[in-house]
């Protein structure tokens, strides 16, 4: 079997739940009427996903993720999101919210990727592709000052020698009200290598849209953005779900192989 047919096999059928209103995936997700799309929640537990085993956070006992069957959010505690740990199909990152980064057991090279996810009031997060490309998770909800890589929607910058640089800022601000359910669908090219290991092309998000909004288009990433995964650049990585930075509910996490 071939690295891309391997990397996309099926994990499993996901039983779909909405907290709030709802009970089914926002009308927008294209899972439901597209083909290939494979779940990498399977709606009862954690299974497929590890824990990204930082030494700081393992010697802080910061290890909470959790399933369950619904997710709330009140202007009685803005910055909190309400969960019972439970077989279920959203995941939490913990009670606490300074929890562990969680990542993929597989590799996936090309892939379209949809997810759906609610934040708290002045939540962040991140959506790691290759878990080194961050896509940035953030409540920019009604914010009117300038856009950058930090709001919502945004490719977060470089790091290095303490210094940022870089980075893409989303073309709008097309964030929804913390509590309510939002969505990422986003189309990622991994970077290419010769048959000497020696890079030949960056990264490349070819679009990503939120709620609705293109807010990237053919934005190259020339290496990883900070915070990411202490792995190499490679055809095939890892998905990363970033967790020490506020409350944050996944749900309906689906991909598919990109096509050419």
């Amino acid at each position: 079997m071939d690295l891309n047919r391997r990397s996309f096999v099926a994990l499993g059928a996901l039983a779909v739940s909405r907290s709030l209103a709802q009970t089914d995936a926002l009308p927008e997700a294209p899972f439901r009427s597209g083909k290939g799309w494979t779940p990498l929640l399977n709606g009862h537990d954690l299974s497929g996903w590890r824990l990204d085993l930082g030494a700081d956070k393992v010697a802080s006992g910061i290890t909470e993720w959790f399933t369950t069957t619904s997710v709330s959010w009140s202007e009685i505690t803005p910055e909190r999101l309400a969960a019972k740990p439970a077989p279920g199909p959203i995941i939490l990152n913990g009670l606490d919210t300074r929890t562990m980064n969680l990542v993929t057991e597989r590799n996936f090279p090309d892939f379209e990727l949809y997810l759906e996810f609610m934040l708290a009031r002045r939540s962040n997060s991140g959506v790691y592709h290759h878990g080194l490309y961050e896509v940035q998770v953030f409540d920019s909800y009604g914010s009117t000052r300038p856009l950058t890589y930090n709001d919502g929607g945004g490719i977060y910058q470089r790091w290095d020698g303490g210094k940022g640089f870089g980075g893409s800022a989303p073309r709008a601000n097309a964030s929804r009200a913390p509590g309510e359910w939002q969505f990422y669908h986003t189309w990622f090219r991994g970077p290419r290598f010769d048959a000497s290991g020696t890079k030949t092309e960056n990264a490349k998000f070819d679009r990503i849209i939120y709620n609705g909004a293109t807010v990237q288009e053919n934005v190259i990433c020339d290496g990883p953005t900070r915070s990411a995964m202490k792995i190499p650049e490679a055809a095939a990585n890892p998905l990363m779900l970033q967790g020490d930075h506020g409350p944050v509910a996944f749900r309906n996490i689906y991909v598919r192989q990109l096509r050419p």
